[in-house]
């Protein structure tokens, strides 16, 4: 059987929001399944490649725009939230959680999680707006609340950026597949012939 593609994400990042939108059907169109992983590319975050991009940077005007282009050119509903760059461990938490259980249901999760914020402009960071998506996927307030205190939640989550380092992920969206690593949305057709054609 074909490797999967594994997908990296952050869910503050806009532009993994759009690849979310995207990675299933290219995989699907070369007999691919996607493994989805979610870090959260903070301050603590320590890539082998050393790469940062300033907060600033991510912020600014011109990233707004690229993204409403790339959003438009890519027919991916999106709307500017009003708070850009939280803090989303919870949400990656919780994404661990249920994908650990469920791929299909940590999709579902991830893709509600990225719509409240990236359509919605609801705050993904606040214990009220996770309370609705966790809900959503038939997880109560009390075992929620178990999880947001729970040291092996939090362990499982340290674990996946650890090896998500140790692989060389520096951003989101990234994609690696038979090795080959590939970053960003304007990858995606080197991706594609990678898979339609094999290594180049």
């Amino acid at each position: 059987m074909a490797a999967p593609i594994d997908f990296y994400f952050d869910f503050a990042s806009p532009y993994g929001y759009i690849a979310s939108q995207t990675i299933d059907e290219l995989a699907q169109r070369h007999g691919r399944s996607v493994n989805w992983h979610a870090i959260v590319l903070d301050a603590n975050f320590q890539s082998l490649e050393r790469i940062r991009i300033p907060t600033s940077v991510m912020r600014s005007d011109y990233i707004r725009r690229d993204v409403e282009r790339l959003a438009a050119f890519s027919g991916v509903d999106y709307k500017t939230p009003s708070s850009l760059g939280l803090h989303t461990e919870m949400a990656a938490r919780l994404f661990h959680w249920f994908n650990d259980r469920d791929p299909e249901q940590g999709r579902c999760f991830a893709r509600a999680a990225y719509r409240a914020y990236f359509v919605e402009d609801r705050n993904i960071a606040q214990l009220e707006t996770l309370q609705d998506l966790c809900a959503a996927q038939k997880m109560d307030a009390a075992e929620l609340q178990h999880l947001v205190n729970d040291s092996a939640n939090r362990a499982r989550l340290k674990a996946e950026i650890d090896l998500a380092e140790s692989r060389g992920v520096f951003g989101s969206p990234f994609f690696i597949v038979e090795g080959e690593r590939f970053w960003g949305n304007d990858r995606l057709p080197q991706l594609e012939r990678w898979l339609a054609q094999g290594p180049y």
